[in-house]
């Protein structure tokens, strides 16, 4: 007992030590870079010490969230995990740098710690799904939880790349492309993502409804018109930001015109490269999105799809609920984003833009402070513009019932 007490104490302490600092955002290019000078020693020398400040800075703000989901068994379960993984990083705090079993056994500490931590997304989801099951979630309580899943889920990104920036450059398995730095794709070839994501989603839509659209892809690009268009990205994270658009886009026009109808509008795709951003226009022709949806499209635990059954063999197009907000977060994490625009009745619109220069592309990382610490303590207040009545008066108001409410309004702004 006095040694899990002391353990508590311990990690409690060097949690408050490693939050003070911020992390340390990196852009593509400084990725890039260093990447290409592959020194193991070096790469080691600053995961050590910025790992544990990313993972210190996202548990202090874990320990903010309401005590009815800290409570919740899979919530408990994804914050013993990270603390597991911020213990055995601080074991390489203060060893010699320049051992070579010890730089062997720390990429094999991280491999084992991105596997730990590979279903964190649905097991974080099922808790808040636990904390609904029980208790009817107020509207402070929501705010806060979004709020924390943004941040906790774009930290993740960031850890992910990190670890798998450097078990990809020094690990034992190296399956990577050839010309891949690590994860990142130095001339990523757009189109061939986008191929990639159709194709897929294009089976999982074939599988489910027996029909799918085709897709139209128009290259643009302004600098050198008549080329492939390129980016320094991660191949990885602009895929799942595509495969997500398209499970989206397919679905809405298959339900829209019904898998037995003769011909399906194309699902039409814009690339187009200019200065600052590369933009990636996806529009469809699926009946659209009410414009009282659209606050709601990126809140985690929404989905218009019906939740799918646990015994479904094949997997469905949709109905999780964080495949937009996850997808918005990998486009921002690189200081990019994820727009949605809609034509109620007609399509959607889905716009991803990316920086088109790797030394703009930075880190966009979630920092512990005060100003954070507000948002999990800090009350939402009320609508300071007016709002549709629930209980509308549909008798007219006499002239002494007017008075009488407009004295009261002149005593209020006193």
């Amino acid at each position: 007992m006095r040694t899990t007490v002391k353990l508590f104490k311990d990690l409690s302490k060097m949690l408050d030590f490693y939050s003070q600092f911020n992390p340390s955002p990196l852009s593509i290019k400084q990725f890039l870079d260093f990447g290409r000078k592959a020194c193991e020693r070096t790469s080691f020398i600053f995961l050590r010490k910025e790992l544990p400040v990313r993972l210190a800075n996202i548990m202090k703000e874990i320990q903010l969230l309401p005590d009815k989901l800290l409570a919740m068994p899979s919530v408990s379960l994804v914050q013993s995990w990270y603390e597991k993984s911020f213990e055995e990083i601080l074991v390489y705090e203060k060893v010699d740098a320049s051992d070579l079993k010890t730089l062997e056994n720390f990429c094999d500490r991280l491999i084992k710690i991105h596997n730990r931590h590979n279903d964190v997304v649905p097991t974080m989801a099922q808790g808040v799904i636990e904390l609904k099951e029980v208790c009817q979630l107020d509207q402070q309580t929501e705010h806060s939880i979004q709020y924390f899943l943004d941040r906790f889920y774009m930290s993740r990104i960031s850890i992910r790349m990190l670890i798998n920036q450097h078990t990809s450059l020094f690990g034992s398995n190296l399956n990577g492309h050839p010309r891949h730095i690590g994860c990142i794709d130095p001339n990523c070839r757009v189109t061939a993502v986008l191929n990639d994501a159709y194709e897929n989603a294009k089976f999982l839509c074939d599988q489910y409804y027996m029909a799918s659209p085709d897709v139209e892809i128009v290259e643009n690009s302004g600098l050198d018109p008549g080329s492939p268009i390129t980016v320094v990205y991660v191949p990885a994270h602009l895929y799942h930001m595509l495969f997500e658009l398209f499970k989206n886009a397919m679905r809405a026009v298959v339900e829209h015109y019904g898998s037995s109808a003769d011909c399906l509008p194309p699902i039409k795709v814009l690339v187009s490269l200019g200065k600052e951003d590369l933009t990636i226009k996806m529009s469809d022709r699926g009946g659209g999105i009410p414009r009282s949806l659209t606050d709601v499209l990126f809140q985690y635990m929404y989905s218009t799809a019906p939740k799918p059954s646990v015994s479904t063999e094949s997997a469905p197009l949709a109905g999780y609920g964080y495949g937009l907000p996850l997808s918005r977060l990998y486009a921002r994490y690189f200081q990019g984003d994820l727009i949605i625009t809609s034509a109620e009745g007609y399509g959607t619109d889905a716009i991803i833009y990316l920086k088109a220069l790797s030394d703009e592309a930075n880190e966009l990382l979630p920092v512990f402070n005060k100003t954070s610490t507000k948002h999990y303590r800090t009350a939402v207040g009320t609508h300071d513009w007016s709002t549709p009545s629930l209980h509308p008066i549909t008798q007219p108001l006499g002239m002494r019932q007017f008075t009488t409410l407009n004295h009261k309004r002149r005593i209020a702004f006193r």
